[in-house]
């Protein structure tokens, strides 16, 4: 991967458009990475994060509040969660006193596939070629954008 101009062979009228098309891409090319290094583990992305939020919870939690933390807001969450209960890597319960109320939490298989993706997640890290201090800096203009 070169600078952005190059990648997509385009001339930009100005930096801002230039950085707003080159966030797109690279957000675009992240995802990219995330879906196949995922795929071999029969998650998606959005999946891989449901699991981690359940991680850590101390307990059960609402289907809704999973929703809430889920980086990327998935309309598809609760479908994505029935994928997991099929998976057997969490379990779902209703609550005895409202039955609109539906808890989930991780369990064994769902822990164990995460330490497993934790021993290897760092070839997922691309952002290695970034300074902490850089990093920072990067995480501070997007949050700016935000």
């Amino acid at each position: 991967m070169g600078n952005i101009s190059e990648d997509i062979n385009s001339k930009f009228d100005n930096n801002r458009f230039k950085a707003f098309i080159n966030i797109k891409y690279t957000a675009n090319w992240i995802n990219s990475k995330e879906v196949e290094f995922f795929k071999s583990y029969g998650l998606s992305p959005q999946q891989y994060n449901i699991l981690r939020i359940l991680r850590g919870a101390a307990d059960r939690i609402k289907v809704q509040l999973v929703k809430d933390r889920m980086i990327e807001r998935a309309p598809n969450a609760t479908r994505l969660m029935d994928k997991l209960v099929e998976k057997n890597l969490i379990h779902r319960f209703r609550c005895e006193h409202d039955r609109r109320v539906v808890y989930v939490n991780i369990n064994d298989e769902g822990l164990l596939l995460l330490s497993e993706i934790d021993t290897k997640i760092e070839h997922l890290d691309m952002l290695k070629r970034l300074t902490e201090e850089e990093a920072q800096l990067l995480s501070d203009l997007l949050d700016k954008i935000r």
